[in-house]
């Protein structure tokens, strides 16, 4: 076959595709017709997953199954504006990471709300004005966001979804290296490439901005300056990348919730969240923790914070495997929450993966 063949090859398939795409749309539409007669959610993270694991499975290559997912991804985007236009809240403003972790997360096709705080995330799918939120909440380097584990403990909204993003640091600049004085950025981007800094501009000037998209933003019209944002933040800018991942570590990673006013099914692949305070006693942290033991269950993640009641008091949020209806787990709680004060289940959802 010569080149020509194998363009013609290409354009049939492509013909065919869009057929199917289409006829996959149409089906799309029935669905969400079905939906609005039930009162049911238009995004479903758990039917998402089921679609990823079963189109893996059967996945012959030779596209790495990342390339299938981010080729469904937006296809499952599109889909979900066909039924009903969902309102996406994301820590603003856009190009930034967390502006990153929602289109990795609902596509391209939402309509996209930038907020100046994770409290205004939260307060706007609270209130109805927003559907879903997305919102940092636990950093591979520097641990739990203060600011979204204090919200949870006053907010009805549910974990819905979770997804770990590596965060890739990257000197975006339009002047070369050697005459670069000026580096913008936030001040985490400037601990987490402290060390490449040091070896690679240890004269330049550090100047810290309100975010990295700002930070990207300056840069642009600035002489001799440079500034570490993502490769979003480049490409809304004009920006060249003149070098990526400059980040001293390589597991940088940021978890991120996806908030809801509903629930979220069980999969078979879940992880369940809770928040729980207990009484100060000898023994009690051992006490509430023990029936994880008993059962079986995996415990991934336990951390404390003041519970913002009174001085010294605090309370424990804890993630393990499992979804709360799973009966094993439902059993764990409830002898869990006999040693607790207080005992709120924040959520339980489809068991997150990594994203490059």
């Amino acid at each position: 076959m010569n080149l020509d063949d194998l363009r013609k090859k290409i354009d049939s398939l492509d013909e065919k595709l869009l057929e199917l795409l289409n006829e996959r749309a149409n089906c799309s539409v029935e669905v969400g017709k079905l939906k609005r007669n039930e009162r049911a959610q238009v995004y479903v993270p758990e039917r998402e997953r089921r679609i990823y694991e079963s189109l893996f499975e059967r996945n012959p290559g030779p596209l790495p199954n990342e390339a299938i997912r981010a080729i469904y991804r937006e296809v499952m985007s599109a889909s979900v504006r066909l039924q009903t236009p969902i309102r996406v809240g994301f820590l603003g403003p856009e190009d930034t990471f967390s502006h990153m972790a929602a289109l990795r997360i609902f596509g391209s096709m939402p309509d996209y709300h930038p907020l100046p705080s994770i409290q205004d995330v939260f307060t706007e799918v609270e209130r109805g004005r927003l559907d879903y939120g997305v919102v940092p909440v636990e950093t591979a380097l520097g641990g739990g966001v203060s600011d979204t584990l204090d919200r949870f403990t006053s907010s009805e909204l549910h974990i819905v979804n979770e997804m770990m993003l590596r965060i890739r640091q990257n000197l975006l600049s339009n002047f070369p290296l050697g005459e670069i004085t000026k580096v913008y950025s936030k001040s985490q981007p400037f601990v987490q490439c402290r060390q490449w800094l040091r070896a690679n501009l240890p004269h330049a000037l550090l100047i810290e901005t309100s975010s990295t998209a700002k930070a990207a933003e300056t840069a642009v019209n600035d002489p001799g300056s440079a500034a570490i944002a993502s490769l979003l933040a480049a490409e809304r800018n004009g920006l060249k990348v003149l070098v990526e991942g400059i980040e001293d570590a390589a597991h940088n990673y940021t978890r991120f919730f996806t908030i809801a006013r509903h629930r979220a099914r069980a999969t078979g692949s879940d992880k369940t969240s809770i928040m729980c305070s207990i009484r100060d006693r000898a023994g009690a942290l051992f006490d509430m923790l023990m029936p994880f033991s008993t059962h079986g269950i995996n415990m991934t993640r336990i951390e404390s914070r003041p519970s913002q009641r009174k001085a010294w008091d605090y309370v424990f949020f804890i993630d393990f495997e499992g979804h709360a209806d799973d009966p094993v787990v439902a059993k764990a709680v409830e002898e869990i929450s006999q040693h607790c004060k207080e005992l709120k289940i924040l959520g339980s959802y489809p068991l997150g993966h990594l994203e490059e």
